[in-house]
């Protein structure tokens, strides 16, 4: 096999810490990886979490997350950036500032609880990442749940979907992708920029063990775009990933088990 030579592409992905390894930094890196470009990371939290929930979350200081970033970003370079897990509203300014001067598109995840229903976000940061966070995004990626927490819409259709993206789309990001996961019926996601609408379809499969696929969906996309896609392709793209990585989630520990982020090297042996 010809040794690769090529400098592929960099994401830096700024987010906590899963220990479990399902969400988090860990489900960045792993999506970089299966997607072809080179992840870099900046940790913003640790968790003590697991199939059942978090035990505890322990937040970075501002400084030691500049630093992070800085040392990457200066020395490295990045393509495309992805945020996860903030915490609180001075990570996410400071974040927020950070990536108003770097010239990448930005995907921004605005993680608000985690999959077992913890609070991943203190309740007074809301603001900063609606007027901080959301103006810097290129594509901003709620689910109903942060739809509901950043608006106060509550989406229980697919014209609620509209709405909300336009309240989303209010906040300053070019994209709004809102993800309708949580309502009955198919996985549809809407992608819109307040003119052009794309309507992202999957089937619902059976399966529980679905950890990680916020982070998942959002580094897939940032990985796109590092790859020089534009942000329906990327997005497109990072949906049929994602949506692959559900049907091959599998049990771990005794709660709710991860997506399968290699499900594509897997399929192939």
């Amino acid at each position: 096999m010809p040794i690769r030579t090529a400098v592929p592409p960099r994401v830096l992905t700024v987010a906590g810490s899963d220990s479990g390894g399902g969400a988090g930094i860990q489900a960045d890196l792993k999506t970089m990886l299966a997607l072809g470009v080179h992840g870099m990371s900046v940790l913003t939290a640790v968790t003590a979490q697991n199939s059942l929930g978090v035990q505890g979350a322990w937040e970075l200081p501002v400084d030691a997350v500049r630093a992070q970033y800085r040392s990457v970003v200066d020395d490295i370079g990045v393509q495309a950036v992805k945020t996860g897990m903030l915490a609180s509203a001075a990570l996410v300014e400071t974040v927020a500032g950070l990536l108003a001067g770097t010239g990448a598109p930005v995907v921004v995840d605005p993680v608000g609880v985690s999959k077992h229903g913890d609070a991943l976000l203190a309740a007074e940061a809301l603001d900063s990442v609606r007027t901080k966070l959301l103006p810097v995004a290129t594509v901003a990626t709620p689910n109903l749940d942060e739809v509901a927490q950043l608006t106060g819409v509550q989406v229980t259709d697919e014209d609620g979907m509209r709405r909300a993206a336009e309240e989303i789309l209010a906040f300053g990001p070019r994209w709004a992708l809102i993800k309708g996961g949580h309502l009955p019926g198919e996985a549809v996601d809407l992608l819109t920029d307040g003119s052009a609408e794309h309507w992202l379809r999957a089937p619902r499969y059976d399966n529980r063990h679905t950890h990680g696929t916020g982070c998942t969906l959002a580094s897939a996309i940032a990985s796109g775009l590092a790859l020089g896609q534009d942000v329906p392709t990327a997005v497109e793209g990072a949906k049929a990933y994602v949506t692959g990585a559900i049907r091959a989630g599998f049990a771990l520990g005794g709660g709710i088990g991860p997506v399968d982020h290699g499900w594509r090297t897997r399929l192939a042996e």
